[in-house]
C-alpha cells in the first residue's frame, strides 16, 4: 500500500511539473525554465522549512507566517545559527504569493526577497552555502518578457504553478517530494539536451549502482565526496541507499561551472541537508582543489567529464603536486580522465572505496596513460573494472567503464566484470533495472570467476598484458552465433543438390517436348 501511495504521489508531482513546463513552453527555453522552476521551488521549500521549524517549537496554533516582521526579527540570530538562513514573515513564499496578483512590481519584490535571504547569512558560518544561490534566477531577464508587466505575468504563472504542486509537509510525504521534483526536472531536460553549461546528468539507476558499490558491507559512511559534483544528485544518492543519517559527517564536493555549483547547493537544501552537513566548493578540482585540509574521504563517487582538456605539463607545478607526483607522469593535456582518478585516489581514506565512471580509452591507450595505469596496478589500488552497457547516459552512446579503487585490498588481484549486457531497452536508450544492479553487485561481492561474466586476475597477469585494463582482455566473450552441425549441413546440401538435379532434368524434358 505504501509503495502504491509513493507512486501516486510521485506521478502527481511529475504531472504538475510537466503541466507547468507545457504552459510556459515557448516563453522560456527548456534549460532556462529549469533554472526558474528550481529557483522558485527552492524559495517555496526554505519558506516552508523555516516556518515548520519555528511552528514546531511554539504553542499549538502558532503560525510564523502570520507574525509581524518586527516580532520575527528578535529570533533572527538563533535561527541563522540553527538553519543557516532567515526569512521575514512578509518575505515567505505564501505571503508574497497572496499579494502577487496585485503586485505590479513582483519582479522587484522577489529580487528584494532573494537578496534578503542571502544577506541573512552574511558574517556567519553558513554564508558560503547561501551566497549567490539565486544568481541564476534573473527576475529582470528578457527571457521572462520584454516589459515589466510581461515579466510579472510570467513570474505569477510560475509562482502559482509551484504553489499548486502537492508537495505537502516533507515529513509526511512517502517520497522526498522536493528532491524528487528536482531530479525529475533534471532528467526531463537532460534527456533532450544531454548537458547544459558543462553539466552532465548521471541517470538515477547508474548513481544507485555507484553508491551500492561504495557501500558494500557498510551501514554508514563518515564522509562522502565527489570531485566533479555537478548538481549533486549522484552524491545525494547515499542518503537513499544508507538512509538520512547514513553519512555522518556530511557531503563534500567541488564544481567548476558556476550555475551547476549553485544547483548543487540548492539540491542539498531541497533534500533537507542542513548547511553544516555539506561543503560544496566552486573551482577547478584539478588545478585549484578545495578540501586540502579535510581528513580523507571513505566514500568517493564520481562521473567526471570525459576526455576534457587540462593544463597538464604546461603547468610546471602539477608534476610536483602530491596528488599526481607518485605516478611520475601527468595525464595528457587533451585527456584529463586519469588526472581525476589520481586526484580521487589522493583524497581517498586508507579504508575507503571509490567508484569512478571512466571513458573506455583510458583502459588501454599507451603513453603517459599506460604509465599511470602501471602505477595503479603495481601499488594494488585497482579493486575492479566493470564494463557497462552502451547508451546508458543522456547525450552519449559510449559504453563506459567503472573503476573501483581501494587502498587496503585483501588480495593482489583485480576483478574484471563484463556487465555489457546488464540492461533493459527503454525507447532508444538502455537502462539498468533493479535486477541488473543486483547482478553486478553480486559479482563484486562474490569476487570469483564466472564464465562470460567475471574473471579474477592477478596483478602479475595484468602486468604481462602490458597493464591493459580492458575487461574484454580477460573475460571471454560468449559466442552467440548459431551452432551448426557440419554433418547435418552436408546431408542437407546433398539433398538440395539431388532435388536440384531432378528439377533440372524435369525442366530439360519439358523443353525437349516443346521443341518437338
Amino acid at each position: 500500500m505504501a509503495d502504491n501511495k509513493k507512486e501516486l504521489e510521485r506521478n502527481e508531482l511529475h504531472r504538475a511539473i510537466w503541466a507547468l513546463a507545457d504552459e510556459m513552453r515557448g516563453a522560456v527555453d527548456g534549460w532556462d525554465f529549469k533554472q526558474y522552476v528550481l529557483g522558485m521551488l527552492f524559495y517555496r521549500y526554505i519558506s516552508e522549512n523555516i516556518t515548520n521549524y519555528i511552528n514546531a517549537t511554539e504553542a499549538k496554533g502558532f503560525d510564523y507566517a502570520k507574525l509581524s516582521d518586527k516580532e520575527a526579527k528578535q529570533a533572527k540570530d538563533d535561527l541563522v545559527k540553527e538553519k543557516g538562513f532567515f526569512i521575514l514573515p512578509s518575505q515567505l513564499f505564501c505571503n508574497v504569493l497572496n499579494k502577487a496578483d496585485k503586485d505590479e512590481n513582483l519582479n522587484e519584490t522577489l529580487e528584494s526577497v532573494f537578496k534578503g535571504i542571502e544577506a541573512s547569512a552574511k558574517g556567519t558560518p553558513s554564508e558560503p552555502d547561501l551566497d549567490g544561490l539565486f544568481d541564476d534566477f534573473d527576475v529582470n531577464s528578457t527571457k521572462l518578457g520584454k516589459t515589466v508587466a510581461d515579466k510579472c505575468k510570467m513570474l505569477r504563472k510560475l509562482m502559482h504553478g509551484i504553489a499548486d504542486m502537492k508537495l505537502g509537509d516533507y515529513k509526511d510525504n512517502t517520497i522526498d517530494a522536493f528532491g524528487d521534483a528536482y531530479e525529475y526536472l533534471m532528467a526531463m531536460y537532460a534527456s533532450n539536451a544531454g548537458k547544459s553549461g558543462g553539466e552532465f546528468f548521471t541517470p538515477q539507476e547508474v548513481s544507485e549502482l555507484l553508491v551500492r558499490i561504495i557501500t558494500i558491507g557498510k551501514k554508514y559512511l563518515n564522509k562522502a565526496y565527489d570531485p566533479a559534483v555537478g548538481s549533486a544528485s549522484l552524491l545525494l544518492k547515499f542518503r537513499k541507499v544508507l538512509g538520512k543519517d547514513g553519512v555522518r559527517k556530511g557531503f563534500f564536493g567541488q564544481e567548476k561551472n558556476l550555475t551547476t555549483y549553485n544547483l548543487a547547493r540548492i539540491n542539498m537544501f531541497l533534500h533537507d541537508v542542513n548547511y553544516n552537513k555539506f561543503n560544496i566548493a566552486h573551482g577547478d578540482t584539478l588545478t585549484d582543489p578545495q578540501h586540502w585540509d579535510d581528513e580523507p574521504f571513505d566514500g568517493i563517487v564520481s562521473n567526471p567529464p570525459y576526455s576534457i582538456k587540462w593544463d597538464g605539463d604546461d603547468n610546471p607545478l602539477l608534476i610536483n603536486d602530491p596528488r599526481f607526483a607518485p605516478a611520475g607522469v601527468l595525464a595528457p593535456k587533451s585527456k584529463a580522465d586519469l588526472a581525476f582518478v589520481m586526484h580521487i585516489l589522493s583524497w581517498l581514506s586508507t579504508d575507503g572505496t571509490a567508484a569512478v565512471v571512466c571513458f573506455p580509452g583510458i583502459m588501454y591507450r599507451g603513453g603517459s596513460e599506460k604509465k599511470i595505469r602501471q602505477y595503479l596496478v603495481d601499488n594494488n589500488y585497482v579493486d575492479a573494472i566493470i564494463q557497462m552497457p552502451d547508451n546508458l547516459f543522456f547525450g552519449t552512446s559510449i559504453a563506459t567503464c567503472i573503476m573501483v579503487l581501494k587502498k587496503s585490498k585483501k588480495d593482489n588481484k583485480i576483478l574484471f566484470v563484463d556487465a555489457s549486457k546488464e540492461c533493459v531497452k527503454v525507447t532508444n536508450a538502455n537502462k539498468l533495472s533493479d535486477e541488473n544492479i543486483e547482478n553486478i553487485i553480486n559479482r563484486l561481492v562474490e569476487r570469483k570467476n564466472k564464465k562470460y561474466e567475471a574473471k579474477l586476475v592477478s596483478i602479475d597477469e595484468v602486468a604481462e598484458q602490458d597493464f591493459n585494463l580492458s575487461v574484454s582482455t580477460y573475460v571471454e566473450q560468449k559466442d552467440t552465433r548459431e551452432k551448426v552441425d557440419i554433418a547435418v549441413l552436408n546431408r542437407d546440401i546433398a539433398e538440395i543438390v539431388k532435388k536440384e538435379d531432378a528439377l533440372r532434368k524435369a525442366i530439360d524434358k519439358i523443353i525437349a517436348d516443346l521443341e518437338k
